[in-house]
Order: C-alpha cells, then sequence, then structure tokens
C-alpha cells in the first residue's frame, strides 16, 4: 500500500518545491524540524477492482509544519492572535485542521471532492470510508518519545555518567533540540551523537536495525533498538541490559521538563536521569512555557482525533491517525508505543466513537535535509554554531493563501507597532481558525446546523468548545485517567470573538 520511506520521500520533496526559501534555514549555519500529514487514498481504478493484488494508492500531503520554538507564559495573548507552540508536529496539525475546514466549506456546499459525506444525523458530517492520514515527522517527538536507551555500540560525544549539566539542571533550553553546545550535547536526539546513528533496511514486519553511520567501525552488530521490548518500568530502572545482550550505557535526553508539581526526574547521572511515562512541558529560555511536550499532544490525538474540540460540532466521529512515520534519526519503537498508546491504552467510558487508537509506529531510513544532524554533517569543519531556525512555516491543501511564515507566533516581519492588528496574526492562530470556523457556520442555513450548535446561544471561542459535548466528555475521561497534570490555559485566555 504504502511504505515509510514513501512517505518521508513524498514530504521532503514537497518541502522542496512547495514551500518558500522565506522561513527556511540559513544554510550552514541553521537547522529545523519537519511534520506533515499526508491523505492516503486508493486509486480510481483500485475503488472498483476487488482482485486480491496489492492495493494501489495515491498520496498526497494535505498540510506541512516546520519550527522548533515556542513562546514562554509571559508572551502569550489573551486575544487568541499569537502561536504559543511552534513545533513542526504542532504547526502540521493546526495546518490540518485548516485543510479540514475548507474540506467541511466544500461538503456543506454539496461539492462531490469532498473527503466528507453526510453523517447519520442532521448537521453532521464522516470521513469517506476509504480514507486514510498518515502523521509524518523528520525527528522523534520531543518528551517522553525521545527517552530511549543508548546503547554501547553507539560513539557518544561525553562521559555517560559524569556530565556538567548533571549538576546544573536550572539551564533552560528552547526545545528538545536546542542546548547549550558543550553542557547538553547529550540531551538532544538530534544532537552529534546521530551521526554515528543510521538504520539498516527494514525486515519484512516493519521494524527497524540501529547502528552507527559515518564511519563503518569492525565489530559486532549493533542490538535492534526498537525490538529491545523494555517496559517503561525496566527503562526507569536499568540496569546494564538489553534482552538483546547490549550493554545500555545511557538513553538519550529530552529537553522537556516534568509538569510542575507532579512526579519529577532522578536527574541521576546515567541512565537513571529521567523518569519514563511523565506528561512534560516545552522549556523555554529563562520564561517557562505552559505549552505540552510533542508526545503528549500527540497521545492525546490519538484519543481526542486532530480535529480539536470546534471542528467535532460538524464531524460524526473523531478524524484519527492511521499511522506516524518518523524520519531517520534516533528512536525507539517501545518508546513511541509508551509515549503515543501506552499510557493511554487503559483509557475506558468514552463517548461513542471515540477511543485509544492502535496507530501504526514506523521508521524511515531517509535524513531530512535540513535537520540539526544533516547540517551538522555538512558543516564539518566549518566556524561557527549551529542554531534552530527562528521561523516556522505553515502550508494547507486550501486554494487561497495557503503559505503561512511566522516567527516568535506572528507573521514574519510583524513590528511590535503592528501587534493586534488583523494582518498580525498566523492564518492558523487561534482566532483565525475560530473566524474560519464562523464563516463555515454562517455559510449553511440554521435549520441544517448541528444540534450541539442549536441549543445554546453561544459567543466566545471558549463557549464554542465548551459546546462540544462529545469532545468534551472524552477530553475529560483522558485528563481524569491518564493526563490528570496536564497544562490547561485558563478560561480568560479564550474568551474572544
Amino acid at each position: 500500500m504504502w511504505t515509510a520511506d514513501e512517505i518521508a520521500r513524498l514530504c521532503y520533496e514537497h518541502y522542496g518545491s512547495r514551500l518558500p526559501k522565506q522561513g527556511k534555514p540559513e544554510p550552514n549555519r541553521e537547522w529545523t524540524l519537519l511534520a506533515a500529514v499526508v491523505k492516503i487514498q486508493p486509486t480510481a481504478d483500485q475503488a472498483c477492482d476487488r482482485s486480491d493484488g496489492p492495493v494501489q494508492v495515491t498520496k498526497e500531503v494535505v498540510s506541512m509544519g516546520t519550527g522548533t520554538k515556542c513562546i514562554g507564559q509571559s508572551k502569550m495573548r489573551k486575544s487568541g492572535d499569537i502561536l504559543n507552540d511552534s513545533h513542526a508536529e504542532v504547526i502540521a496539525r493546526r495546518s490540518f485542521q485548516r485543510y479540514l475546514l475548507h474540506q467541511l466549506h466544500l461538503a456543506a456546499a454539496l461539492k462531490e471532492d469532498s473527503i466528507f459525506l453526510p453523517g447519520s444525523q442532521r448537521g453532521l458530517w464522516k470521513l469517506r470510508p476509504d480514507l486514510l492520514f498518515v502523521f509524518f515527522s523528520s525527528h522523534t517527538p520531543c518528551g517522553d518519545a525521545s527517552i530511549i536507551p543508548m546503547l554501547e555500540f553507539e560513539d557518544q560525544p561525553c562521559c555517560p555518567v559524569s556530565r556538567d549539566w548533571a549538576c546544573n539542571p536550572s539551564v533552560e533550553t528552547n526545545d528538545n533540540l536546542e542546548a547549550p553546545e558543550d553542557k547538553r550535547k547529550c540531551e538532544d536526539p538530534e544532537s552529534p551523537v546521530t551521526k554515528k546513528m543510521r538504520l539498516e533496511p527494514r525486515t519484512p514486519d516493519g521494524t527497524a536495525h540501529c547502528q552507527s553511520f559515518g564511519s563503518q567501525e569492525k565489530g559486532p552488530n549493533p542490538p535492534n533498538i526498537n525490538n529491545s521490548h523494555l517496559t517503561a518500568e525496566e527503562l526507569a530502572s536499568v540496569t546494564g541490559m538489553t534482552p538483546s545482550g547490549a550493554r545500555v550505557v545511557d538513553v538519550y535526553r529530552t529537553g522537556a521538563k516534568c509538569v510542575p508539581g507532579g512526579a519529577g526526574d532522578s536527574r541521576k547521572p546515567g541512565t537513571a536521569y529521567h523518569r519514563v511515562g511523565l506528561l512534560r512541558v516545552k522549556p523555554g529560555r529563562g520564561d517557562r512555557t505552559c505549552s505540552m511536550s510533542c508526545s503528549d499532544k500527540l497521545a492525546r490525538w490519538n484519543v481526542l482525533g486532530c480535529q480539536g474540540a470546534l471542528l467535532m460540532h460538524f464531524l460524526e466521529e473523531p478524524i484519527y491517525l492511521s499511522a506516524v512515520v518518523i524520519g531517520k534519526c534516533p528512536c525507539s519503537q517501545e518508546a513511541m508505543q509508551r509515549a503515543l498508546i501506552g499510557r493511554c491504552q487503559n483509557v475506558s467510558a468514552l463517548p461513542e466513537g471515540f477511543g485509544v487508537q492502535e496507530v501504526k509506529i514506523q521508521q524511515s531510513d531517509l535524513l531530512f535535509e535540513q535537520s540539526r544532524c544533516a547540517v551538522q554533517t555538512k558543516k564539518a569543519d566549518s566556524p561557527g554554531r549551529l542554531v534552530p531556525c527562528g521561523a516556522a512555516i505553515s502550508w494547507s491543501a486550501v486554494p487561497e493563501q495557503p503559505l503561512d511564515v511566522t516567527a516568535n507566533g506572528f507573521p514574519q516581519g510583524t513590528t511590535k507597532k503592528g501587534v493586534g492588528r488583523p494582518q498580525a496574526r498566523s492564518r492558523i492562530s487561534k482566532v483565525e481558525l475560530f473566524r474560519s470556523f464562523q464563516k463555515l457556520l454562517s455559510s449553511i442555513s440554521e435549520d441544517k446546523w448541528p444540534d450541539s450548535l442549536r441549543a445554546r446561544k453561544l459567543a466566545t471561542y471558549q463557549d464554542y468548545k465548551e459546546a462540544a459535548s462529545t469532545y468534551q466528555q472524552a477530553w475529560s475521561a483522558l485528563r481524569k485517567q491518564a493526563f490528570g497534570s496536564w497544562i490547561r490555559n485558563p478560561p480568560d485566555y479564550h474568551q474572544f470573538t
């Protein structure tokens, strides 16, 4: 049907051909992260063909995002016109919501090329049954999924036991990949240690073997990290060996911080530094953020869907991802499974249509050319420090103004004087997505509105979110049973109209 390499290649080609130079990293000085949502659909011929052969599909990128930054709590705005979180995964998901809004516009106008069909209840739509969506990320999501075993076969840039930063836990970083050069190299899945990692060709079951890349040294073949089968508890107290016999000398670090007030990392040197399975927030430089890690957000989407509360008003069922594909980088199948699925697998009593999804997790052998690892390799001995690109790019498969380039949460080039004006809003900011939602609503006659929008007078963004009752019930169940310490923005940040 499709392979991880096909998904990665499609996304890299789309990045190169459809995204502008503006917002991309400066060559040999900056790097960035990439994420996308790919629509998979059987070909027209295949839809009519009942043969038992391989299913032929079309693959289309419908949203894409780049970015490495998020803003601190002090820069958040109650007007909903700033992007709090500009990590690539979040930009890609918000861009996907913009795509879904456009598709609902088409459905409401009875256009045949929409991805939606009429549902069984008034005003509700459902996804065409032959469609599915694959999420691609060029890197392992920050947070819990990034805490993976580091084996003795992997060259390390510094001693695995004694580290300056182990004694200086107050150091803050802007995300899990950007760190002070001499102190946090080992925490970073995209650090120079990744020059020694590569994925071997996939086995038929879809797993991948990890070993050194760059100069190939003689010695025993490294074990398969993806098949090490370390449970969360075992990884939290690794004593030194994987079931395959390889010695675990450390774990890759994540820059994402444990949620304040809850359980925390031990910060002991070596393998016991992190506790796994915990909710985490993205770090900031001095000013703490309220943005949950990408591992946590992906886990939430895997239960509640990617559409969010607003769009749930128009949908019979949530829009789930069928698979998550990770690009070439240090990655553990077990850690991804734990972070995205395992932490929520016992959540029950969800409203009809909602459930913990068994999303497929695969990895590509193709490296993103503007990842930190790739740029570091090209840069080699060139002078100057490598830094993350400060801009974020959003692209959606919509006919009008598909591109959006932002920096510090606002359209690139926005001045302090311009903040607050309509032209100083990203097209995927809360207030602009809400405006698109209201535009959709106004295009539909009231007698065709879904019941959830007819019950009472709604005015603010918060009103509309709270009125999506099944979504809120599911979110409440998820918080009570798995994500109780999730940081939520105060209601006054959602009172805009």
